[in-house]
């Protein structure tokens, strides 16, 4: 009896620390406006070429490793109709996002400066028409096209209602044009 009943605290102690090491990621879903920030654009130092290395701030790297800022940016992407121009990543009228090597720079930080001050021949500015924590979830989508972020962070799914019931939730349809065993089809 007494070893029953410690072999259920032992079990209780391992379910309680488990449950205390598992980690839920932050979800802040309006950051307040930066005291002293300039709303009038900044100029850029990027120019067309090899990027500089740099490293990865804080605030890139807090959006690049969070999976629902990156579901985020995904559905900013297609509502600011980004894919119009760039497609599905792949690029059409403008360059694609998909590619190893960028013009004006590849990273978080880079690719954020890109969205708010725009780029030549193209590339309009949203400063003033997305709002900073916007712009860094853009970003971060458009690194994850590429597949530049952790794997633990690339989201699996979409944040938002689906349109279509999931795969398990699909009535079966009888194949097409398979083999018709009732002979009244027909003929191949």
């Amino acid at each position: 009896m007494c070893s029953r009943f410690r072999s259920r605290h032992v079990a209780l102690a391992i379910a309680l620390l488990a449950a205390a090491g598992c980690q839920r990621e932050s979800r802040e879903f309006q950051t307040a406006p930066v005291e002293g920030a300039q709303p009038h654009p900044r100029l850029s130092t990027l120019q067309p070429g090899h990027p500089l290395a740099t490293t990865a701030s804080d605030i890139g790297a807090h959006y690049a490793n969070n999976a629902w800022h990156i579901t985020q940016g995904g559905r900013l992407y297609r509502w600011f109709n980004c894919n119009g121009c760039h497609a599905a990543g792949g690029g059409a009228i403008g360059p694609a996002l998909m590619d190893a090597e960028w013009r004006y720079g590849g990273s978080i930080e880079q690719i954020h400066a890109s969205i708010l001050e725009g780029r030549p021949n193209g590339m309009p500015a949203w400063r003033g028409k997305l709002t900073d924590q916007q712009a860094w979830q853009l970003a971060a989508y458009i690194r994850a096209l590429s597949g530049n972020v952790r794997n633990d962070a690339a989201p699996s799914r979409r944040e938002g209602m689906a349109a279509t019931p999931p795969p398990t939730r699909i009535p079966t349809q009888p194949p097409r044009g398979g083999d018709d065993s009732s002979g009244t089809g027909p003929a191949p």
